[in-house]
Parts: structure tokens; sequence; C-alpha cells
């Protein structure tokens, strides 16, 4: 160490890590960041005194991999600096299927940065890029300019094979990638012209060059069963095979559940398990008394997957790289091996199982008066489905039929005082101010050829609602306690809406005579009375879909900043960590807890020893935690990227036999290109192309989310019913086109507002001509934010 690098705080780390050691990357950064300007190697070397051949060798060494990992960069001098001081931008490149694109920015911060076509050719989605603010287009967003390519992570693609004029090529399914794939002769392997086939890319695209890739194997005809989610579970690269360590580590786990001193004995309480019929991993179980003097003791049990999954096993390694199950269509990618997921982890009835379980006591209006954590054994006494629950719910004990009670007669009580507490904790959200949207969730339905028999919608009944209002007092409980105890951990954040979308949202609700409270800061509450006072409307489910799309997704992060959605000023997922890592991660920071000297009142403490303390349970710093929770972040968009599209295939290939059926259906988007239609019987979406509408000059006035004929003043918006046909259907882009057939509501032709009449008038050139529509059919993004944040139903998060 030289007096110069004597400052650096992790240079013992250093000294242990290497034989001739010279300063952390943290010391790097810092000392450039402070320096007058970007420095070269001999620059570096010399200010820090580092004069051995061995110190220059390491010193160029470490540069050269922070400048591969994105945390410096060179300049044509040789000068290195950080990202903030050259001006430039590390993100994630987004593909566009025209062919442009963008870069989300690492840690979310700021806005989404064009890429030109011509920058776009020389990366693939999901490449970790830097750029430079190039300038700026007239809607004041950036448009970037590609310095370098940090990271390619897109090591294979899945696409169909083509031999054209003696050219062979791989045209990627993923329509976010525009390039093709070309294939030397000798690398087709045994594909056929027109199979789905999996290519290793060789050589990546470049300015000049096309991607050159080798088949590597035929996954089999378009139209093979089930080809679809092996499709997506190439394309979005999401781990699907267990290696041999993880398989060996998992194998030697014993099968065995002895009760120990250690835990606290649940197994004679009544606990229930309430999930969906084709269920199979169960996180958590519950258990509610009613209280003498008033209350209800109220035990969240969830499945103690750190008893089995130890920091930094190769087991570890592998549930951190999934970060989260995958739920396709009659399909899971589970986080965690068969013999976990659904076996020891799961909280199976009449077995005993290990688990953490947090016990609340609730007053009379249901609110949480005190709770502890604990590490327990428990016995699920019943396996009980939403169905199930929601029919004894709604026999209640005087019903006429009692059928489904006396069948399940021994926890009839368990259900009536879980309603009981929930009708309160209804109250309770309600007076929060919390946001519920009645969202339209869907079921596929499959036959013996695994192809589409139904499409049915999927209810959410009273027994949804109890478990989640159940698990959203156990996450928060978990949130409390980890600010109490002041560790380092990841909470579930949720941000308002930002400005730009905030002023569409209140330009569109301002045209229908509704004004939205909070000024520029909004709360929860405020969006809640405008859903509260829109129910009933004919125009309620239009309103409630632009508020959703108003709103921000939520994030697993380090720094607690308050869930908007929820009205939670603390908010973590503590409830499924059989398929969550971030609940896993959580549960790790619980344990630490009650393995720690200092006394808190809400966890229940046990003795540390050699192999299980503090320090090796959870080793965590906010810094490690922060780049976790983006990670966590990145691959749960990405199951629900993936599971979205499996489910748009799925839907075109159902429709593929019904070109020219008539379905009635309402407008679900409205773009300048045309109108998005969502049918009402199949819950099937596709579009109704702006050149399929009556003849005219169509103005697309995007706040108040609808199309307005200049010289017919006919109007087309969000919400309207229309009969549509099924005119074609693209299974290889995952589109639909309908051709309208009538108007349901005839009223909005020949109305037209002067705000219409001022924005097509604004529309037009000099010499009277319209702009043309937009070319691209792409939708804009679903939307982020959804009702329920407890972790329990699979589908629906914030």
């Amino acid at each position: 160490m030289t007096k110069k690098t004597a400052n650096d705080p992790f240079a013992s780390r250093e000294a242990e890590k290497y034989e001739n050691p010279v300063p952390s990357r943290e010391f790097i950064i810092e000392y450039l960041r402070a320096s007058t300007g970007p420095l070269t190697l001999e620059k570096i070397c010399s200010a820090m005194e580092l004069n051995a051949p061995a110190q220059v060798e390491g010193m160029r060494r470490r540069l050269n991999a922070m400048e591969r990992d994105g945390q410096l960069a060179c300049n044509r001098r040789g000068g290195y600096g950080t990202l903030d001081k050259l001006n430039l931008i590390k993100g994630r490149v987004i593909g566009h299927p025209e062919g442009y694109g963008f870069v989300s920015p690492s840690g979310g911060d700021g806005q989404d940065i064009y890429l030109s076509s011509a920058h776009m050719r020389r990366v693939f989605d999901g490449d970790i890029v830097l750029v430079r603010i190039a300038g700026w287009d007239r809607r004041g967003r950036p448009e970037g300019h590609l310095v370098d390519i940090v990271e390619r992570p897109t090591r294979q693609i899945v696409g169909r094979y083509f031999r054209e004029s003696g050219i062979n090529f791989v045209r990627p399914d993923n329509p976010r990638i525009s390039q093709d794939i070309m294939v030397p002769s000798e690398h087709i392997g045994l594909a056929e012209p027109g199979q789905i086939v999996l290519t290793n890319i060789v050589e990546p695209p470049s300015r000049k060059h096309l991607p050159v890739g080798h088949i590597t194997e035929v996954l089999g005809d378009p139209m093979a069963p089930g080809l679809e989610i092996e499709m997506a579970i190439r394309n979005y690269g999401i781990p699907n095979d267990w290696n041999d360590a993880v398989s060996l580590q998992t194998e030697a786990i014993s099968g065995a559940v002895p009760h120990t001193q250690d835990r606290v004995d649940l197994r004679a309480l009544p606990f229930i398990t309430i999930d969906g019929e084709d269920s199979c991993d169960f996180d958590d179980a519950v258990y509610c008394a009613p209280k003498q003097r008033g209350g209800w003791k109220l035990i969240v049990a969830i499945a103690d997957v750190s008893h089995y999954v130890e920091v930094g096993s190769k087991l570890d390694e592998e549930a951190s790289n999934r970060g989260n199950s995958v739920y396709f269509p009659n399909h899971v990618v589970p986080m965690l091996p068969e013999k976990l997921s659904n076996g020891l982890c799961s909280l199976v009835p009449h077995q005993d199982r290990y688990c953490l379980a947090c016990e609340m006591h609730l007053d009379s209006a249901g609110e949480i008066v005190r709770f502890q954590f604990y590490q327990a054994t428990m016995h699920s006494h019943a396996r009980m489905t939403y169905t199930q629950v929601a029919q004894i719910i709604a026999l209640g004990a005087n019903g006429e039929n009692q059928t489904i009670r006396e069948q399940f007669a021994s926890i009839t009580s368990q259900v009536d005082a879980l309603y009981a507490l929930y009708e309160h904790l209804r109250r309770g959200r309600n007076k929060r101010g919390a946001i519920d949207f009645d969202s339209q969730e869907t079921r596929i339905l499959f036959d013996g050829q695994r192809k589409i028999s139904q499409i049915v919608p999927s209810e959410r009944t009273a027994a949804h609602r109890l478990i989640e209002e159940c698990m959203l007092c156990a996450n928060v409980c978990a949130a409390r306690l980890l600010e109490k105890i002041k560790v380092p951990a990841l909470y579930r954040v949720h941000a308002g809406p930002n400005e730009e979308r905030l002023s569409a949202l209140r330009e569109f609700l301002g045209e229908l005579g509704i004004g939205l409270g909070g000024g520029d800061d909004p709360q929860p509450e405020d969006y809640q009375r405008v859903l509260r006072a829109v129910t009933g409307r004919d125009d309620a489910r239009v309103i409630q879909s632009v508020m959703l799309r108003s709103m921000s997704q939520a994030m697993y992060q380090s720094e607690n900043e308050g869930h908007f959605g929820l009205a939670y000023e603390a908010y973590t997922h503590f409830t499924s960590p059989i398929r969550r890592y971030a609940d896993l991660l959580v549960h790790r920071a619980l344990r630490s807890a009650m393995l720690s000297d200092k006394k808190v009142a809400q966890v229940q403490s046990i003795e540390p020893s050699e192999s299980a303390n503090g320090a090796i349970i959870y080793p965590y710093t906010a810094a490690q935690l922060s780049v976790i929770g983006d990670s966590l972040s990145v691959t749960e968009r990405r199951a629900d990227e993936a599971t979205r599209d499996v489910v748009n295939w799925l839907k075109c290939e159902y429709l593929t036999d019904r070109i020219g059926d008539r379905y009635g259906g309402v407008v679900s988007a409205v773009t300048g290109f045309g109108l998005f239609v969502m049918l009402d019987d199949l819950h099937v979406e596709g579009l109704i192309h702006i050149t399929a509408l009556p003849r005219d000059y169509y103005s697309h006035e995007a706040a108040q989310h609808r199309l307005i004929g200049e010289r017919t003043g006919r109007v087309f918006r969000l919400g309207q019913k229309l009969h549509v046909s099924i005119a074609r259907v693209a299974l290889d882009e995952r589109k639909i086109d309908f051709e309208l057939v009538s108007e349901t509501n005839s009223a909005t032709k020949g109305r037209r507002s002067q705000h219409s009449e001022e924005t097509i008038a604004a529309k037009q050139d000099k010499k009277g001509r319209r702009k043309r529509p937009q070319k691209s059919r792409n939708k804009p993004p679903a939307a982020t934010a959804k009702t329920g944040d407890s972790g329990k139903a699979k589908g629906r998060r914030v």
C-alpha cells in the first residue's frame, strides 16, 4: 500500500484476494471523479505511486475490467473517466419491431433514450450499452448516440429457418430483434426450411454486417403443441435446466421434517391453505380465531425456504439467477427444484412443514395492535381452493344448501373467522385510500392435444380478497420490523404517477367532467375517490383503464419510499419465498434478527451457532441489495413479457380457424394507427387498422383517447362497443387484424367538439394536407400497475 492509496477503505479486502493488490474499484471511481479530467493508465499509476511492473499490470487489468463492466469509459486518447463525468449513460437496449429502439437507464434513473435504426443495427434487444445524449426531439425526449457496447447477453436466438437463393438465415421469433441471423451452409445441421430452430450467435451484429450464427437444435414445426412455451423460454433467456451441482445438492437434502426445540410447535392449530385448483406450490397457510374480548388472532405461516437454501450455495446462486418462478398457461418454470417447490417447502396438507410465522393480534376494527415473527413447525389440516372457500362464504352458516359446509365441517369455523376479519380489513383498506382496480383476467383451457378449447374470465371472489388481505398484513408487519431493526433490506416500492402521465390523465378526466384531487401530488385516496364516483357508469371500465395506465411499475429497491397503490408507508414481500427470491431475502433478514443479540419484541429470539448466526445468514450490504433489487425487477419483467408472449401466441393460434367470424367487442386502446378491440366472449385483443375504418381523415387525440373523422365527425373512443370480424391472424407476429362490421354506439357519429376542430386544424400543414398516420401498429405498453401486491395471486402484482 502506498501513501496515496492509504485512504482506500477496501484495501484490506483487496490484500486478502490478491497477491499483488491494487486500489479497489470504489477507490478508483472516487479518485477519477475528483480528478480534473480523464487520466491515462500511466498518469493513474504515477499519481497512486504504483511503480512495480506487477502493480502496473494489475492496474491495467483492473481498468480494463471496469471498462468492460461499464463502470468507467476510455476516450480516444486513452484517458479513463467515470460515466457521469464523461456524460455517458449506461442502460439496457429495448428493441422495436420497426427497427429503432430505446435505452432504459440502469437503476430506472431518467427517461428512456431513443436510438435510431442505424445505431440499432449494431445491437440486440437486451444488450447493455453506453450512450451519450445527442439531442432532443420536439416533445423534449432525449435522442442517444451509441458510444460502446458493454455486454452482449444474447448468445442464443430462436427463430424460423429460411433458405432463399442459396442463402441460409434465421428470422428471430422475438419481434424486438429486427436483424436476420446469417447461417453458413455447413452449420445448418438437420434443419429444414420453415422449422423453428435454436441458433448460437458466433458473430454479433455490427455497423456493416448482419449477425452470424450456427443452428444447434431443431425445436420443431411451428404448430407443434407446447412449442410456444419452449420458444419463450429460449427467447427470454429463462433458466430451465438444473446443473449437476444444484441437482446433487438438492438430492442430499433430507426429506425428514422433525420438530426441534428452537421452533414453536403449531401443528395442533387447524391451518388451511387456500389456492387455485391447479396450484402445486403452497407458500402460505392461515389460521384465524376470534378473541374473547373482541378482535382476532391471525397467524400467517410461510414456507421456511431459508432453512433449506443456504446463502452462497449452488442452489442459492441458481435461485438468485432465476429470480422468480414463471407461470405459463399449463406449465411452470420453478425458481427452486421440484423436491423443494412442490415437496419439502410446499405446505401440503397432512404433512409437517417448517415455516416462518407472523402472529398478529388485531382489534375489533381490524387494526394490527401487535405482532411477532418466529420459526415454527406447522401442519396443514386442509388444502382448500378459492372456489370451495367462496362457496362456503356465500352459503353462510344459515344457508339452505349446507352440503359444502358439511363436507368441510372441521374448518368452516376457520373460514367464517377469516371472512369476519376480512370485512374489517376491507374497511381499513378503504379508509386509508388504497387503490382497488377491478381488472378482468382470463384463464385458458386446453383439450387433450394442448390446443385451446376455451378462453374464460377468471372470477375474483371473496376468497381471493380474503387471502390477499391476510398476506398484505404479514408483508406490512415484515416491512415495519425491517425498518425498526435498521438492517439493509429489499422493499417493494411503488412511486406515484409522473408529471407527464398525470397531466394526460387530468386532461382525459376533464373531458368527462371528472376532477382528480390532490393538485400536483395526488394521493391514493384521490384515485380511489374517482373510482368510487364512476362506479355504475357505462364508461367506468374505460376510466379505470386510463387511470391504471397513468401509474408507474413497482420495483424492488433497498431504499424504502413507500407503496403508492396500496397506500403503505413501508411495504415488502415476505409471503412467497418458493417462487420469489426477494421474499427469501426478507426471510433471511428476519432470521438474522432472531439470531441477533439485540432483543426485539417483534421477533422470538433463537440461540446462534457456528453455522447459524446473523452474519452468515444475512451478509448483505445496502449496495449489494440495490444491485440484487435491480436484477429481480428485471427478472420479474422478463417473466411477465414471456408469459404475455405465450398467451398472445395461443390466442392467435385459437383464431386461425375462425377467419370471418363476427364478435362483439370494446375499444381497449386508441392509437394514431387504429383501434385495439377486446372481444367480449373470447377476451382476445386485435387491431382495426385506421385504413379499415370508414373512409375519412382521422385525427388522433391522445389525451382524450379517441379518433375523430375530419369530414364526417365520426368519433371512435376508448370503451366504445363495436362489432368486428376476424380478418387476418399473423401467428409469427402475434397479431390479429379485425374488420369493422358496425358500431353499437351510433350516437358517436356526427358529434365533434370545438376542441376537436382546433386539434384537426393544428395538424394540417400549410398546403392543407393531412399528416400521414403513424405506421407502427404496436400497442402502447399494457397497464403496468395491478391491484394486488399481496404476493398471493400469481398474475397480480404492483
